[in-house]
């Protein structure tokens, strides 16, 4: 059984104060900044990196949150415009599309309940252009996703539309085809519904055609997950069709099931909830959350990869920390990723003060705060280099930002195994990063992710101890960094963010002490680790074959050492060119002859 403490500290009901996070946000720069204090921006940035943290410790303007997720949550906040694009609303923001929802509500009042219609234009998309030209006089109606987000005035990067036509999708899909540029697809999707999928030529955009289920256009939508995504929009133009309320959940910002039917059908919607609560900035409300928790059980029948799609963009989410919060709410966590639920209550060592649980939550938003803006913490002279790194696409559609994510998810994946009560108060968990390298890939296979991006995460665990084994080497020689380098090769600079990010996610009674060495170390290995990733590593001044013949020994281990010993005294700037590398391999040659 666990302690009063133990249960004390399961996040993500920690009672912080309703002001510790800030304070602890901003005691995070002042310890780790080794530049001078007008050199950091970190003044504007205190109300979000507090804000974050706050979500963290399971605090929200003040409020304790549990259970209360669902209703407190996101309340009042404005919706943050997507990074990097203005805001299509001239800086009126979450105001103004509040407005144009309370005006298509105030329109919907006047009529009677039920299936409306009106004037919501949806022309300017190419694809709906086009089916319309295909297809003219057609019964048909954009549904889902789309709607809800042209109504919030969200952009889709790549527009994905779902289509509803009284009529056969096969036909509609042909004709789409046909009207579109050389090169578009049409295939079928689905058999048992008859759904078809047009894709453009470019991917530019992507069309999913379905039939009616019900009979009717109302039948359909209340056949849907959430109220927000059965609304319909007639492609012939007209007011959005809202039989479910979806419009007033929407100026609300609510995520509210149509029924609780819609979790049995497909069980993925459970994870869908979180998914757009963090991606909306939505609250769930209670009933749906209990809805959708007594139907968890179920995601132990969908595919991994459906799971992945939407783990991906919860993780992938500005905050991510909250979203995988509500996965615990909704009894998500123990279904779909049962060894992060398995953290909980085990305890650290006197430099943690949270669970491994909690502070696996902490690493992740140290994690997230350094992708965002890595320059209060790195320095300005670091923090493009940090930014380029991240932004680089890896796999599965990822970058190497949001693969460092789930890096920050997985890389104690293993303490609850390998923890060992050494006595007198010492805890260590011997073995964890190697044991986690495993079960991190298990997990990302299990998840049918790409063998690329399970390496890639493997390997951030098996390497993300290997910064601080080295502050005891302090200062660091070009040989000593050379070796980590190759080490932690082709992921070293990621595992040394990685590094920095668990770091900084310490804050037990030895914490700051610790912090300010590592910095010591972590800074100039970063620089080091980002040239090594720009450049690779330089060029020999000799190959093996030439060694070889120069000191009449045939190609194996002892090359191999020699090699590795002259690459590491040429990056010490040590040796110069090909001679002087042949002659230090002919000493150390000598040497060990003479050793043995």
């Amino acid at each position: 059984m666990r302690s009063r403490r133990e249960r004390r500290i399961r996040p993500p009901v920690h009672r912080a104060a309703p002001h510790d996070a800030r304070d602890r946000a901003d005691r995070l720069w002042r310890w780790l900044a080794p530049w001078p204090d007008e050199q950091r921006r970190g003044a504007h940035r205190g109300a979000a990196s507090a804000a974050r943290r706050d979500r963290v410790d399971g605090q929200h303007h003040g409020r304790p949150r549990g259970r209360s997720i669902g209703v407190d949550r996101c309340r009042g906040r404005p919706a943050r415009a997507p990074r990097g694009r203005a805001d299509p609303h001239g800086g009126r923001g979450t105001a103004a599309r509040d407005d144009q929802l309370r005006g298509h509500l105030r329109a919907h009042r006047s009529r009677p309940a039920g299936v409306r219609r009106g004037s919501c234009g949806v022309s300017g998309d190419q694809p709906l252009d086009l089916l319309r030209t295909a297809l003219p006089g057609a019964a048909g109606w954009l549904v889902g996703g789309a709607v809800r987000d042209r109504l919030l005035g969200r952009e889709q990067a790549v527009p994905d539309l779902d289509i509803v036509i009284d009529g056969d999708p096969e036909r509609a899909a042909r004709a789409l085809r046909a009207a579109a540029p050389r090169g578009t697809a049409a295939f079928a999707l689905s058999d048992a519904f008859g759904s078809w999928r047009v894709v453009a030529a470019d991917n530019a955009w992507q069309v999913d055609i379905s039939a009616l289920h019900g009979g009717s256009l109302e039948a359909d939508l209340h056949r849907r997950d959430l109220t927000i995504n059965a609304i319909a929009e007639p492609l012939a133009g007209g007011e959005p069709i809202d039989p479910t309320g979806g419009l007033e959940d929407l100026a609300a910002r609510t995520l509210r099931m149509v029924t609780a039917e819609a979790f049995d059908e497909d069980p993925l919607r459970v994870l869908r909830v979180a998914r757009l609560a963090v991606e909306l900035e939505f609250t769930a409300d209670p009933a749906t959350i209990a809805a959708a928790r007594a139907r968890a059980a179920g995601l132990a029948q969908v595919a991994g990869e459906r799971i992945f799609a939407e783990l991906r963009r919860v993780v992938g989410a500005a905050d991510p920390v909250s979203g995988i919060a509500l996965l615990d709410e909704l009894g998500a966590t123990s279904v779909v990723l049962p060894e992060l639920d398995e953290l909980r209550g085990v305890d650290q060592t006197v430099y943690h003060h949270r669970d491994v649980h909690g502070h696996t939550l902490e690493v992740l938003a140290a994690s997230v705060a350094l992708e965002e803006d890595p320059e209060p913490v790195v320095g300005p002279d670091l923090a493009e280099g940090v930014r380029a790194l991240l932004a680089e696409p890896l796999a599965d559609g990822l970058t190497r930002g949001a693969a460092l994510r789930w890096a920050s998810l997985l890389h104690d994946i293993a303490k609850p195994q390998t923890r060992t009560d050494f006595g007198e108060g010492r805890i260590g968990f011997p073995d964890h990063d190697r044991q986690g390298a495993a079960m991190s890939r298990a997990i990302l296979e299990r998840l049918r992710t790409s063998e690329r991006l399970r390496s890639h995460v493997a390997a951030l665990a098996r390497h993300h101890l290997r910064l601080g084994f080295l502050v005891h080497e302090r200062p660091l020689g070009r040989r000593l960094v050379h070796r980590y380098l190759v080490t932690c090769d082709p992921v070293a600079a990621d595992v040394t963010i990685l590094g920095l990010s668990d770091r900084l996610a310490t804050r037990g009674r030895k914490a700051d002490e610790a912090i300010a060495v590592h910095m010591e170390v972590a800074l100039p290995m970063l620089a080091a680790a980002l040239a090594w990733h720009r450049d690779g590593p330089q060029e020999p001044v000799v190959r093996g074959d030439e060694l070889a013949a120069e000191l009449g020994i045939t190609p194996g281990p002892v090359l191999g050492e020699l090699l590795a010993e002259i690459a590491q005294a040429q990056y010490a700037g040590e040796v110069h060119g090909r001679d002087e590398a042949i002659e230090a391999a002919r000493r150390m040659l000598e040497g060990g002859a003479e050793a043995g």
